[in-house]
């Protein structure tokens, strides 16, 4: 059966006020409703400031990062979008006619970028709103139907993260991004998920809709066009409301605000000012640096890893500082839960380290360990193993005291070894590795146990 999926993507955009009043953005750090004035609660007769300049100027730069034509020297109307929930004061969301149109990413068409304002934020289990969210300024992405999968759904967003994350203009706090997935199949009603935060979410719920709207077929009946929930904790969706259409909305131009019109001279500036988008970076990265795809579209997952590649392949061979960078930086990121732009590592320090292990002074597994601290504290990797005493033991007399060592507290191993356990060298391996701090060439270490155990 042919699947014809569509995604609506809204991200919240990283300004210091909200869309059309003076109140801050940072709603998670205050206290409920207090970041809140007359204008994002709706009170009566309150009218809205113009439009957030600065949430208009990234606007267009998304638009333009995603391939999409500017609308350029013609009204932009703001309208209203009315519908009835708690956390909406004002009965209708201020969005904006489409900013930017006919884009693409991966292939993927872009129907439409264009500005919104968030809600707040309701809990239906304790009927408590907090407003301190409302008016926050979002950008809104529509694809067409183009997605087959709920595999292509889960690439195209990790490619669109990437694009928003090189943007800098989205915000960096987790929990920004919701997706309303939209579904159909052979030739059925359309269903939309509403409200997903992630990506993993939405590949779930895809996958779970899918089988879900097959064995309706399969059976006969007939597919509902409703609207959905995403049920994380269960994986499953379950039915909100049938699904309401553009007149449902009832929208009209905002009578409170003048249409935008966006000057053509301010979109070239704008343009001119952009970063390079990853998927163009990645393609160079391979050409000017020689390394291997798969390397160069790990480091352009991020900007500030694109970034911290670039400074130290202009002193370390780009092959080994690209190794580094995607495995055991990576490793380490992911362990702390951290993204590189988060970590307090700086180029000169990254260039310190590996000049340490290619000239020999401290092994790759110190490396490692070090690398653990560099990501916490801007601290000198050269310092560091002065003060620790961290430089690689070439002594042999030291490596056999701690060979022998590791013999003696593990029998077994060395029994499992003689009987033809080649894994149980490597647990061996290992042990001499901890009693040395990681300070033995674990190539030498194999060898010399190799000799002592075969003695």
């Amino acid at each position: 059966m042919e699947v014809l999926i569509g995604l609506e993507i809204h991200e919240q955009i990283n300004t210091k006020s909200k869309l059309y009043c003076d109140c801050p953005t940072n709603y998670r750090d205050v206290s409920p409703n207090t970041n809140v004035c007359e204008i994002c609660t709706g009170c009566p007769g309150a009218k809205p400031m113009p439009p957030n300049q600065d949430a208009l100027d990234a606007v267009i730069a998304i638009s333009l990062m995603l391939d999409c034509e500017v609308l350029t020297n013609r009204p932009v109307y703001i309208q209203r979008k009315h519908y009835d929930y708690p956390d909406l004061p004002s009965g209708y969301q201020r969005t904006s006619l489409p900013i930017g149109i006919n884009g693409k990413v991966n292939g993927t068409r872009i129907r439409e970028v264009h500005m919104e304002e968030d809600p707040g934020q309701y809990d239906p289990v304790s009927g408590i709103v907090d407003y301190n969210r409302s008016g926050v300024p979002l950008v809104e992405i529509t694809t067409e139907p183009d997605l087959r999968s709920p595999e292509e759904a889960r690439l195209f967003l990790r490619a669109l993260y990437r694009i928003l994350d090189f943007s800098g203009k989205a915000r960096e706090e987790p929990g920004t991004l919701r997706v309303d997935a939209n579904i159909s199949m052979a030739g059925g009603a359309r269903v939309e998920i509403k409200n997903i935060n992630s990506v993993k979410g939405v590949y779930r719920a895809l996958k779970y809709e899918i089988t879900r709207q097959k064995s309706l077929l399969t059976r006969g009946e007939a597919v509902r066009r409703e609207t959905r929930a995403y049920l994380e904790s269960q994986m499953i969706t379950v039915p909100m409301r049938t699904k309401e259409l553009e007149a449902d909305y009832r929208y009209i131009p905002d009578p409170d605000i003048f249409p935008l019109v966006i000057d053509s001279n301010k979109v070239e500036a704008i343009k001119a000012s952009l970063p390079e988008a990853p998927h163009m970076r990645e393609k160079r990265l391979i050409q000017q640096y020689g390394i291997a795809p798969l390397h160069a579209k790990v480091l352009t997952s991020e900007l500030a890893l694109a970034d911290l590649f670039e400074a130290v392949a202009k002193k370390i061979d780009p092959k080994i500082a690209a190794l580094w960078l995607r495995d055991k930086l990576k490793n380490v990121l992911n362990y702390y839960g951290i993204r590189c732009a988060e970590s307090l590592l700086i180029p000169e320090h990254m260039i310190e380290l590996l000049k340490l292990v290619q000239s020999g002074s401290i092994t790759p597994e110190t490396g490692e360990k070090l690398l653990q601290r560099m990501v916490k504290e801007p601290v000198s990797p050269l310092k560091l193993v002065e003060e620790l005493k961290l430089t690689k033991i070439v002594e042999e007399k030291l490596l056999e005291e701690a060979i022998t060592k590791a013999i003696a507290q593990n029998p077994q191993a060395v029994k499992d070894y003689l009987s033809g356990k080649s894994e149980a060298l490597n647990f061996l391996m290992g042990r001499v590795m901890k009693i040395t701090q990681s300070r033995a060439d674990s190539k030498v270490v194999i060898q010399l146990l190799k000799q002592k155990l075969k003695r």
